[in-house]
């Protein structure tokens, strides 16, 4: 058959590779492509070059030969067997906007981290219900790029990340993890709660230095495409919790740990912030207020200082405060919603907040008697003559 100058030049680079009329892969074809300098020769993946699935064979005598009779898949053969389930359609993975949200501490730096759309793993640590997570959600929301979160816990191991066999319409197949789809859709893999997980991490060794992953259960690699990148969330450094607040986290492996470029150290907003913050969420519910909001950032504030300097062992996080705001658009009562949201710590925990809040917010606890006696003097006041 004939063949351009350029398919020549694939061919014999291919035959001089491995051999003439040898049956080779797709990874393989790529390869010989990339050495002769062509683009990818996507007319070489026609019938009239397949041998059997996943497998092409070079014609004979540097593209001399007759092959314009396709090539039938042998019988009985399983290597023709497609092991790998596919998916018959695709899912948009760019994270819903959060309204209200408010940018702010690193997250400048992680948004420059994933617009260059190197591969460059990022480890974001910093304590509960600060917005860690929120904030690489709402970066891939902005830039419109998809994002694959996958939860980590203790039982996380390599099929859960990077595959296993399932049953699919009858027959067991290969479904590739979310790990796999991140890489093949070239999108952000996010491991939240990476503290929680256990050595079986160590199975993302390879996808966590960028080069690629190669799944032995099929005998197939996996090579990621580009702006595919791993960010990971961690209550801790991993070096586990010796206070005890965070428990089942665990001491991660120094190798793991080491593959992510840089750490960033998400602490609690400053008051300022967090006020916007706060007074996003009410407007997000419907229901603004901004001297409550003052109130509760300043209960926060004072709360978190008392914690950092041994006072308590608990603290108000910004996630909380948000709970707040919501119970407060559910009830309309200010210190049932307060009540509601801090009954999870211990009674004496529960007494000081409530406590401390009464203080800095004097008019919070007034009895019903006290506001009716209000309520008559005003009605009194309007009916003096």
């Amino acid at each position: 058959m004939y063949l351009s100058p350029r398919k020549k030049l694939f061919v014999d680079t291919a035959a001089e590779m491995f051999g003439d009329g040898a049956v080779i892969t797709k990874q393989n074809v790529r390869e010989s492509a990339e050495k002769a300098g062509v683009p990818f020769p996507t007319w070489f993946m026609k019938p009239n070059f397949k041998h059997h699935y996943g497998h092409y064979k070079l014609p004979s005598e540097g593209g001399s030969a007759d092959v314009s009779t396709p090539i039938t898949e042998p019988a009985g053969d399983a290597t023709t067997v497609n092991l790998i389930a596919t998916s018959s359609f695709k899912q948009d993975l760019v994270p819903a906007k959060f309204e209200g949200f408010v940018e702010w501490g690193h997250f400048a730096t992680l948004n420059k981290v994933v617009k260059s759309g190197m591969f460059y793993p990022v480890f974001v640590t910093g304590l509960s219900g600060n917005g860690k997570t929120l904030m690489v959600e709402e970066i891939h929301a902005k830039l419109g790029k998809e994002l694959i979160r996958v939860n980590i816990t203790i039982e996380t191991d390599e099929d859960d990340l990077l595959g296993g066999f399932r049953l699919v319409n009858g027959e067991t197949k290969f479904m590739p993890g979310p790990v796999i789809e991140a890489m093949e859709r070239g999108c952000t893999l996010l491991l939240d709660e990476c503290d929680l997980g256990s050595n079986k991490l160590l199975a993302l060794q390879p996808v966590l230095e960028g080069k690629g992953v190669y799944l032995k259960k099929v005998n197939k690699w996996i090579i990621p495409k580009n702006g595919f990148n791993v960010i990971a969330t961690a209550n801790t450094k991993g070096k586990g919790s010796e206070d005890g607040r965070f428990i089942g986290t665990n001491i991660l492996n120094e190798a793991f740990l080491e593959r992510f470029a840089i750490t960033l150290e998400q602490p609690y907003a400053t008051a300022a912030i967090e006020k916007k913050i706060v007074l996003g969420s009410m407007k997000k519910y419907g229901d603004v207020d901004d001297e409550f909001a003052t109130n509760l950032v300043t209960w926060a504030e004072v709360i978190r200082k008392t914690f950092y300097d041994g006072g308590v062992d608990e603290v108000i996080s910004t996630r909380r405060l948000d709970h707040i705001v919501k119970a407060l658009a559910i009830f309309g009562d200010k210190m049932k919603a307060i009540e509601l949201c801090v009954a999870r710590f211990d009674e004496d925990t529960k007494t000081s907040f409530l406590d401390l809040y009464s203080k800095i917010d004097a008019d919070i606890l007034k009895t019903e008697e006290e506001e009716e006696e209000e309520a008559d003097k005003e009605i009194l006041t309007d009916d003096t003559p």
